[in-house]
């Protein structure tokens, strides 16, 4: 008697400095996993394919789901479906993922930002479980953010980058901010780049107690208010390594509070807020689970060639 393969599922998550690859079917589910450095896009998405491709006893792949970073091809329409599009990895731009993927491994591919897979992660089995529509962000290298809206990632004329919404210079801030387009964008004065540009030293020196905690908080609940007054969430969800530091998750919500100022009049928000603005409860692996989302749902999905 020939037994069947269980299926099971492949998930990269594509950043900066690394992609890292399982394949399972979700937390508790883990049968392989690996991290690989990104380097030139041929040899890391070559890495990648032969992590996919490997042989495991007892399983069989069914689809795989991309969640990495961007800005990125999104319009199943368009010749840069699959691609990375312009960004500050000068070698990664236009970069093809999806085509040597598809084209070795013959399943189904889900795709998206880091970012979405976030939220489709936290949505599924972390901290914005039973919660919809709901909002992802992290703070660190860059700010980014994914919004679920009835059970869906937000795709447009590109994907949001909420980054680089626009925030009030705070009196008596001089700092000009670090991003190359905007200059004082979220990103540009709140990222983790920013603050150790503003106070000369790595995130992880800056004492709890430093002053410059209160002006962090002050601007992400600027760039916070303005994305919950646009999307009307029913809980942000904040990741990222600034988020790590233990002072500074109470005081966005209090300055995000002050900076609705009672507008936005709901128990979730006046009475609540502790369980409004609430840190990820995936951390690190919110994009990689995320990303398994993405492709139970692209072996649902009516094929579509790459």
């Amino acid at each position: 008697m020939r037994l069947t393969n269980r299926l099971i599922y492949g998930a990269v998550e594509g950043g900066g400095t690394k992609f890292v690859c399982m394949v399972g079917t979700g937390p508790a589910d883990v049968v392989d996993e690996v991290t690989i450095p990104t380097t030139s896009p041929t040899e890391t998405i070559g890495a990648v394919i032969e992590f996919l491709a490997r042989k495991r006893s007892g399983v069989e792949l069914a689809a795989v789901g991309v969640a990495t970073f961007g800005p990125i091809g999104l319009d199943p329409e368009s010749d840069t479906y699959g691609c990375v599009l312009k960004t500050t990895k000068v070698e990664w731009s236009g970069a093809r993922i999806l085509s040597p993927i598809g084209r070795r491994l013959g399943v189904p591919i889900g795709w998206d930002t880091d970012v979405n897979g976030a939220i489709l992660g936290e949505a599924r089995w972390g901290a914005a479980r039973g919660v919809d529509p709901a909002l992802y962000l992290t703070i660190g290298t860059g700010i980014g953010g994914g919004a679920l809206v009835n059970g869906s990632t937000i795709h447009g004329l590109l994907h949001p980058e909420m980054g680089h919404v626009p925030v009030p210079v705070l009196p008596g801030d001089p700092f000009p901010g670090i991003c190359s387009f905007h200059g004082h964008c979220l990103e540009g004065v709140a990222s983790g780049p920013a603050l150790a540009a503003r106070l000369g030293r790595p995130v992880e020196e800056i004492p709890s107690d430093d002053p410059a905690w209160d002006l962090e908080a002050r601007y992400l609940a600027y760039g916070i208010s303005g994305l919950v007054l646009a999307l009307s969430p029913k809980r942000v969800v904040l990741g990222g390594g600034v988020m790590k530091q233990a002072r500074l998750l109470p005081k966005v919500r209090r300055a995000f509070v002050d900076v609705l100022n009672g507008y936005v009049d709901v128990p979730d928000i006046v009475e609540h807020v502790d369980d409004y603005l609430v840190l990820s409860a995936l951390d690190q692996r919110a994009g990689l689970y995320g990303a398994l989302v993405l492709a139970e749902r692209a072996l649902a999905a009516p094929k579509r060639g790459l």
